[in-house]
């Protein structure tokens, strides 16, 4: 079953942007990369730090604490590891932007 929420409007994330949000008790990042719309867990799975600030090289985005690299779309670690951080389901509706934050999602 999807659980939606609103998290931001179209027009606030524009290419290259991101966003933080804290919905549902989550702190979720969503990234605007390469004309895709991206939703991760913020918090690294290695030590917990912001992955909200990290850089974005492709589809790919770098924790700023320890240097991990996360593949947006599937949220697996570059190069395996076992490491990986949740990822959510992105939609647009009527010019907002909304995630699917059931389990499973």
């Amino acid at each position: 079953m999807s659980e939606w929420i609103d998290a931001a409007a179209v027009e606030q994330l524009p290419e290259g942007g991101r966003w933080l949000l804290r919905r549902a008790g989550r702190e979720i990042a969503l990234f605007h990369v390469q004309g895709e719309l991206y939703a991760i867990d913020d918090s690294c799975p290695h030590a917990g730090a912001s992955l909200a600030t990290g850089a974005i090289d492709g589809g790919f985005v770098t924790c700023r604490a320890h240097g991990l690299r996360f593949e947006l779309a599937s949220g697996c670690m570059r190069g395996g590891a076992g490491l990986q951080v949740r990822t959510y389901p992105v939609r647009v509706r009527q010019g907002r932007i909304e995630i699917d934050i059931a389990p499973g999602g």
